[in-house]
């Protein structure tokens, strides 16, 4: 797992997720635009990561063009969790990348404190000229907990170090009300939430039009925990979500020169899930501890305007059972297993295409269509206590992914993304087959974390440009100039990597402690006939020094991106490698008013300190569009 607590979330300008993950190691971002940055994970994106709050899946579509932002803000999240190896399968094989989890007390908890308190954060950030606000308050009477929140960030467009980066400005603003009741076996709650953004998309074409995303999601979740301690069921938890979702693409008309609506996406999905927690049982093996669970999805996705044929109204239906177990086998060993069966199927519209996808003067043929598929997936896993704290882990997973309606479904322009998207309804159900070891040691002045990976996967779907342009209809593709025709096709693949990051606090200094970090990551992709996977993060190298005291934390660090020249030349380019310098400092003081605790963070971070050129190779825009320049970001938070 890898996490990023509060006191860091407050240290970003992040707009998205993707900002706050995105030089974590082993973690990269699409870096589409400023408002619309999902993290990639070992190389793994939009339908192989799940993003989710608190449990439930965020109920968007980012997961449908890289131009999608995800409707989670950092400014109300209390914390970010990445998990990865056998318990993703709790989730849903669309986790076989990894969860990112969004945690908040949205739905007020057991933790939640007596009386009235609250927080107020915020900051000012010099690239973008921005300033981001949010206020959160609880309130906790007996069993009765109380949550608000309420956030807003406004942004301009990004300095780079060749001038301003046309059409990249943000503004957003949301937030939530949510109640539990808290009684000594448990506790019951519901939230309602919304989430509203108008991001700009850069690039040519972006600029040229003016385009932009507003978005808009209104969400209900409810969440659950009883304590029943029988002697077989020791809890039973359950999370419930259902959300309304659209998102406009505004821009110039290319024929009229009017502000216009080119295309408009919705999403109305639902999502329940129930697991039990059984009592540890004594087995002649050793003490086994196990969970099991069901989840329930449903979703109406389609499109329209412009972009209405790129997918219609499809409706798709998710169930599952899962089991998780850990058993103790000897006061050093313990082995985990987990198993995930699924059964997925869509209702949609399937298009017939000319081989190689080049209109021959043949009409493409549309058909309703339904697709069933049953991905099973297991995971097995043991952990070793070493001397000096170390744990050694060794996993082994078969994991099985079944298509999405987009990857199946799609047939038409995309114009955010300047893309033509096909899909295939013959594709078929995608297989991981990975094994992964692992070091860590989580205490002393000396922790790491290391990992390394290898994954073959049995018909990998990715996205191809097949070098054609079209306009807005198939019959255009050869002789268009707009778009990039776009196929999802599904080859074999190996994904080959390693990551690891390291701390060592090396002497006290003052009244605090010097300490030194590293981290390093990479990731090789190859198709088994030798053609480099598309848009893939390059190997990083980094390090800094910090020094921390009760109040005070001070940091600077170098991470150094080398430059991605394993390319496919028919899909991207090369990338140059570059420089990111970091520095950070900030001040918390504690105290007391009457009985209450208070709480006053301030702090001031440097991004991009050298101002290089950074371009992502994971971009499908990195040609076009720079990564931001160097930038101040003042910020402070008071709690009370």
């Amino acid at each position: 797992m890898t996490v990023v607590p509060k006191n860091e979330i407050e240290r970003s300008s992040g707009a998205t997720i993707g900002d706050l993950l995105l030089n974590k190691p082993g973690i990269s971002g699409s870096g589409y635009a400023a408002g619309a940055n999902r993290p990639i994970i070992r190389g793994l994106d939009n339908n192989r990561i799940r993003i989710q709050e608190n449990g439930i899946s965020s109920m968007d579509v980012s997961t449908l063009g890289e131009d999608h932002g995800v409707p989670i803000d950092p400014l109300t999240t209390d914390q970010i969790e990445v998990i990865r190896g056998p318990a993703t399968l709790r989730w849903g094989s669309q986790a076989i990348g990894g969860v990112v989890n969004a945690d908040n007390n949205r739905i007020p908890g057991p933790q939640t404190r007596q009386g009235f308190h609250g927080e107020l954060r915020g900051g000012l950030t010099s690239v973008d000229r921005g300033m981001d606000g949010a206020a959160i308050v609880e309130m906790r009477d007996g069993p009765v907990a109380v949550h608000a929140d309420y956030f807003q960030r406004n942004a301009g467009d990004y300095n780079t170090p060749f001038g301003r980066q046309a059409n990249t400005s943000v503004n957003s603003r949301g937030g939530s009300v949510g109640a539990s009741y808290i009684f000594d076996n448990g506790y019951v709650g519901a939230s309602i939430s919304q989430f509203n953004s108008i991001y700009h998309i850069p690039g040519l074409g972006g600029s040229s039009s003016n385009t932009r995303i507003d978005l808009v999601q209104t969400k209900v979740a409810v969440k659950g925990e009883f304590n029943v301690r029988s002697a077989f069921i020791d809890t039973v938890r359950f999370w419930f979500g259902g959300s309304q979702y659209r998102h406009y693409e505004r821009g110039l008309d290319d024929a009229t020169g009017f502000d216009t609506i080119g295309a408009t996406f919705k999403n109305r999905e639902y999502e329940g899930r129930i697991e039990t927690q059984l009592m540890p049982i004594a087995t002649p093996i050793g003490q086994l501890t196990t969970a099991v669970g069901v989840q329930y999805g449903k979703r109406h996705v389609g499109t329209a305007g412009e972009a209405g044929g790129l997918l219609d109204p499809t409706n798709g239906d998710r169930i599952a059972a899962y089991i998780f177990n850990e058993v103790q086998l000897t006061p050093v060993w313990r082995a985990q297993a987990a198993a995930r069966i699924e059964r997925v199927s869509y209702n949609g519209f399937a298009t017939t295409y000319p081989p190689n996808y080049v209109p021959d003067g043949t009409p493409t043929v549309q058909t309703p269509a339904s697709r069933s598929f049953t991905p099973g997936s297991v995971s097995l896993g043991v952990l070793r206590d070493l001397p000096h704290d170390i744990v050694a882990s060794l996993t082994a997973q078969y994991v099985q992914r079944a298509p999405e309606a987009l990857e199946l479904f799609g047939r038409g322009a995309h114009d955010a993304t300047a893309t033509f998207e096909i899909g295939d309804s013959r594709l078929k159900v995608e297989t991981a087959q990975s094994v992964e070891f692992g070091l860590r040691r989580a205490k002393g002045a000396f922790r790491f974390d290391f990992t390394a990976y290898h994954t073959r996967y049995q018909g990998f779907i990715s996205k191809r440009l097949t070098g054609l342009l079209c306009d807005d209809d198939f019959d255009s593709c050869g002789t268009g100039t707009e778009l990039r025709q776009l196929v999802y096709t599904q080859k074999d693949a190996t994904f080959t990597g390693a990551e690891l990051s390291a701390q060592y606090d090396a002497f006290e200094m003052g009244n605090g402690m010097l300490g030194f970090d590293g981290q390093f990551d990479v990731v090789r992709a190859r198709f088994t006939d030798g053609t480099n996977v598309p848009r893939i993060p390059p190997m990083r190298l980094g390090g800094g020094v910090f020094w921390r005291s009760p109040n005070w934390f001070a940091r600077v660090g170098l991470l150094h991106a080398f430059a991605q020249k394993n390319i496919d030349p028919a899909q991207e380019t090369t990338t140059n490698g570059y420089n990111l310098l970091r520095a950070e400092v900030s001040y918390n003081y504690k105290w007391k008013m009457g009985n209450t605790p208070q709480e006053l963070t301030l702090g001031i971070t440097g991004t991009n300190l050298l101002n290089d050129d950074v371009r992502l190779s994971t971009s499908f825009l990195k040609d076009e569009v720079l990564q931001p320049g160097r930038g101040v970001r003042l910020f402070a938070a008071y709690k009370f």
